[in-house]
Order: structure tokens, then C-alpha cells, then sequence
């Protein structure tokens, strides 16, 4: 990929404060800079960064109507009513509902969860839910992470005599839904100040809502925090304010004492032997848990997360492992194929998105592939296939461009839709996918903005060898979480060379181990360049080139630095 490199240094006046700021706040002078950027000037509010505390949580009464769904849940526990918690089936769903079911557990037994069937039913609260929920007597559905849309389902549980409450993060349009509670700040009447939060996010500020409305110590919430770091990472939500707060005690957590379904998970990937980070939630708990919901049903999902004994757990975490499996597959079949289409497209190099309908796709895998065809192509893109007689599909944006506003401006096209920024699901007939096409190209081309569908480096500061010390390294660590809004630094060094023992490594020897030096010292650096061994013959010739790079600590040598490489140049 060719990258656009970007970097504006620092001003004088920048320079002096990121100096102060780092000298105050004890960190490597390169790194105070990295504070300057995010708005953090003073070492008390560096402090409150680099340690958040659970006090810093908001009172979540702040919600519009979470004093209205507080008393409802009470009732129907004083009155041992059915209650049904139910959510998406994907990760932020299934974290979301293990998270409501699991904590509730403890106060009644007359309680089950639900997640729709993606095939059989589809995104977010169906008819085939509600009359499930009848048929087993329940009375109160908790919805999460969908449910924000679902005027004419709730109201058909209204008439059955089931109320509804809503936890979701989606933008919901002008009129909500007839349920008795409606959590989400991104109403437009919102009173809660921070509208970020996941699904799973909204969940947990319900139970803590229950917990101060009934005497329940804060450390009986403890537990959950690690489904909370779970969907955080996977739903790519920001990482500041409560996000981080939660994101930071949930990764303790997730390394300290796990839930059993989650531990079950990060042994099945090979995880349990270091530290884990936002990275490998990502990476590899995360489209575990997803595959569940992708290749079967994500109650399967639900139930690994909730279960208590070890041994059914590992279990169930090595059957999920093998619908993993068969995902990795499908997906590369499927972008193969996609990738095929796209080049084979009359002008598609001029087109500023990319929209694919094959019937014959697995709906399981569409969000995924769009995903791919954004990092290979740079564009907006939505993917879709088709199920009965409606063409549902998975759309995934380039940093800084709105899609759910591209969708929202062809909504007369649509049967469904709903979403954020980044990504977002729709439906429509098939026979409107063509003018769909049209009106969406059309929209993208009018608002995204030339360096949005460039991919481009942001380099955050430029570096010597000798400033990589193994304090830097952990200076550095402490700006984790990161993730959206406060992005892991891409640093670059200028003009360094092959210590002369790089190689071309992986099993299709696609990757580049690297050793290198600079020219200011005499550190060898280590790094890793997946991906790039077509740059091979650049490293072995010799000349000076410039690299672009995160730092990471060597996982096989604790405490050592590895660089890995994004992008290297000659000038």
C-alpha cells in the first residue's frame, strides 16, 4: 500500500510544553509531545490519563429514563416476572448480554437471554423474538446493542402485554420505539454528557444504576469490567473519557482473574502466557467470539461467556474455535472473489466507493469482507447478499468519513438500516441495489475529502535509535488502552540501514525480520515488517532508508523492544 507520510512538528511554543509537561510528569521527553496532542496540559490531568479510576465513572442517572427503567426492573424482580435480556450477535451484543444475564443471575432465577438467528431472523429485535418471549411467559425484555429502530416490533410487544427496555448506541432516528426506557445518548433530548460508550457500555451503566438503587457494593461490578475491555476493543468505539476508564480496568481484569467462558478463549488462542492488550482482543478473542453469531448462532456465544465450569467452558471455547476456522476461510474465498469484481469494474479506479451484491456470499462474512475492500481500496464500502427476497448488507468507512450518513441520505431505498459512523447494516429490495449504487457513489463523491480516501501515515514524532531505551518503552505503555481517538504513536527514524542479518520469514515467506541501525548510534533495533517483503532488495541494497513504525515489546524477549515496521522509503 502506497502510504502518504504526514508529519507537522511541533512548534517552539508546542516543544517548551511537551518539555515541561514531561519533565512534571516523569515520562521520556519524546513523549510529552504525545500529551500536548490530547488536550493534556497539566500533569494532573497527565495523571488522571495515565491511572484512570473507577470514581471517575459518571452517575449513570444521568440517562434520560434510567430512573424509569430502574423502577421496572425492581417491579418485576419484586414480582419474580420473566425477564428476557436480549441483544445482537455480535461481539458488543453477546458481551452486552452476558454481562445484564450474568449479574441479574444473582438476584432471580426467572430470567433467560436471547440472540435473533442472523439467517432466520437478522439484525435486531424480530417478531420470532417477541413471540418467543411470549410463549415463555416473559414480561420485561432488556434489549442491547440493537433495538434503537424497532418501532414496529416493540409496539407488537406492547399489544402482548411485554415491556421493553432499550440499551443501545446506534443513532436513532426522530421517533424511538413505545418501550418503557429508552437508554441512549445519542437521543436527540440526551442528557447523558458522553455518548460513546458501546452497547455493552450502556448495559453496564444499567446495572450500575441497579446496583446504587439497591444498596449493591460497586465491587460486585468488578467482574463484568472484562466483557466491558472485550466490546470496547471489538466495537472500536473511543478510547477516552468513560471508554477508557473502562477499557483500562477491564484489561486488568481480563489479566487478572477472567471469567471462565473468557478464559476458556484466551487459552484456546495461545494468549495466557503474556499480557494482554486491546491488540489481541481485536485480533483473536474478538472474531472468536463473532464467529459463533457469523457461522451459527451467537447464543452459542452467550452461553460460553455466562457458564461457570471450567471443562464445559474449554469445550465450548474449542467448538467456537472451529467456527473461527471455518470463517478465515469463507473469508478469503469471498474477498478473493470480491477483489476479482472490483478489478473488473469499468472505471473503478475513479469511483470514490465500491458496492457489491453477489447472492451466493455468506451473510456471516459480508461485514468482513467490506472491511478488507476498505483497507485494500481506501473507500467506503458496502457489501451485501441476498436473503429471501431483500439484499441485506455490511458497510465499513475510511477514517473520518460519516457513512451512516451516506446510507441515511438514500433511506427511501431501504427496508432497514442502522449503524454509526464506521459501519453500519442496511437492507433493501434487490431490484433497488442499482439506483442504490448510483445514489450512494454519488453522495460519497460530493462529501469525502481527497485525503480521506488516501491512506495515510500520521507520524507523531521523529525518533534517533538511541531515544528506544527500555524506559521509553515503558513510558510508553502507559498511554495504553489505545484505539480510536488515542491511537497507538506511529514514530519514524530517518536514514537507517541493514545491520545485515534481516531476512524474508512466514510460512509464505511474506514477512521481513529486520536489524537495523541509524547513523546516530550504535543500537541494533529489531523489527518485524509484515507483509512487506517485496521490500526485501531495498533493505539488502544497502542505501539509507526511512522507516515509519509503532514500538512493541519483543514477545518472546520481556522488556526488549521491537519495532514493527508499516512503511519504509527511500528518499
Amino acid at each position: 500500500m502506497n502510504y502518504t507520510w504526514r508529519y507537522e512538528p511541533p512548534t517552539l511554543e508546542q516543544q517548551e510544553a511537551a518539555k515541561s509537561l514531561a519533565r512534571q510528569a516523569n515520562i521520556h521527553p519524546a513523549l510529552g509531545s504525545l500529551l500536548v496532542e490530547r488536550g493534556l496540559t497539566t500533569v494532573e490531568a497527565a495523571r488522571h490519563f495515565f491511572r484512570p479510576q473507577l470514581t471517575e465513572l459518571l452517575d449513570p442517572f444521568l440517562f434520560r429514563d434510567m430512573h424509569i427503567a430502574i423502577e421496572r426492573l425492581n417491579r418485576a424482580l419484586g414480582r419474580n416476572e420473566r425477564i428476557l435480556v436480549y441483544g445482537d450477535y455480535d461481539v458488543d451484543g453477546c458481551t452486552a448480554v452476558a454481562l445484564v444475564y450474568r449479574f441479574l443471575q444473582q438476584f432471580t432465577s426467572n430470567i433467560d437471554f436471547y440472540i435473533p438467528d442472523r439467517y432466520e431472523e437478522g439484525y435486531g429485535v424480530s417478531h420470532q423474538g417477541v413471540d418467543f418471549a411470549n410463549e415463555s411467559g416473559v414480561k420485561l425484555i432488556i434489549v442491547l446493542d440493537c433495538g434503537i429502530k424497532a418501532i414496529e416490533e416493540i409496539a407488537y410487544a406492547k399489544s402482548l402485554g411485554i415491556d421493553f427496555i432499550i440499551c443501545d448506541h446506534h443513532v436513532p432516528d426522530d421517533e424511538l420505539p413505545p418501550a418503557v426506557a429508552v437508554l441512549n445518548a445519542k437521543r436527540t433530548d440526551a442528557t447523558y454528557p458522553y455518548e460513546h460508550l458501546s452497547g455493552c457500555g450502556v448495559g453496564f451503566k444499567l446495572m450500575q444504576a441497579f446496583a446504587i438503587d439497591n444498596g449493591i457494593p460497586f465491587n460486585q461490578l468488578l467482574p463484568l469490567l472484562d466483557l466491558c475491555a472485550v466490546s470496547i476493543a471489538s466495537d472500536l468505539v473511543p478510547i477516552l473519557g468513560e471508554n477508557r476508564v473502562l477499557a483500562y480496568h477491564g484489561l486488568r481484569q481480563l489479566n487478572t482473574n477472567p471469567s471462565v467462558g473468557l478464559k476458556a478463549l484466551i487459552e484456546i488462542c495461545g494468549l495466557f502466557d503474556h499480557e494482554l492488550t486491546m491488540g489481541d482482543i481485536i485480533f483473536k478473542i474478538g472474531p472468536r467470539i463473532n464467529a459463533s453469531g457469523r457461522m451459527q448462532n451467537g447464543r452459542e456465544a452467550v452461553a460460553l461467556l455466562v457458564e461457570r465450569d471450567p471443562d464445559k467452558a474449554h469445550r465450548m471455547a474449542l467448538q467456537i474455535n472451529a467456527y473461527n476456522d471455518q470463517r478465515k476461510d469463507l473469508d478469503k474465498e469471498m474477498t478473493q472473489e470480491a477483489n476479482q469484481i472490483v478489478e473488473r469494474l469499468d472505471h473503478n479506479h475513479t469511483k470514490s466507493s465500491i458496492v457489491l451484491y453477489n447472492e451466493e456470499w455468506h451473510k456471516g462474512v459480508i461485514g468482513i469482507v467490506a472491511s478488507r475492500l476498505t483497507e485494500i481500496y481506501c473507500r467506503p464500502s458496502v457489501v451485501m447478499t441476498r436473503s429471501g427476497d431483500i439484499a441485506t448488507g455490511s458497510a465499513r468507512s475510511v477514517a473520518g468519513f460519516d457513512i451512516y450518513k451516506a446510507i441515511d441520505s438514500c433511506r427511501d431505498l431501504l427496508e432497514n438500516f442502522g449503524g454509526h459512523t464506521y459501519a453500519a447494516g442496511l437492507s433493501m429490495r434487490v431490484e433497488n441495489i442499482k439506483e442504490f449504487r448510483r445514489r450512494f457513489e454519488e453522495y460519497v463523491e460530493a462529501n469525502i475529502l481527497p485525503q480521506q480516501v488516501q491512506p495515510e501515515l500520521n507520524i507523531n514524532a521523529m525518533l534517533e535509535f538511541r531515544d528506544l531505551s527500555h524506559r521509553f518503552l515503558m513510558d510508553l505503555r502507559r498511554f495504553a488502552p489505545f484505539g480510536p481517538d488515542n491511537p497507538k504513536p506511529i514514530f519514524c527514524t530517518r536514514n537507517v540501514v541493514d545491520y545485515g542479518t534481516s531476512k524474508v520469514v512466514g510460512h509464505h515467506q511474506e514477512h521481513i525480520k529486520l536489524e537495523l541501525v541509524d547513523n546516530k548510534s550504535s543500537s541494533i533495533v529489531s523489527g518485524i515488517a509484515f507483509g512487506q517483503s517485496a521490500q526485501a532488495r531495498l533493505i539488502k541494497s544497502k542505501r539509507p532508508f526511512d522507516i515509519c513504525y509503532t514500538v512493541e515489546e519483543n514477545t518472546h524477549k520481556r522488556g526488549e523492544i521491537q519495532l514493527q515496521i508499516e512503511d519504509m522509503r527511500v528518499e
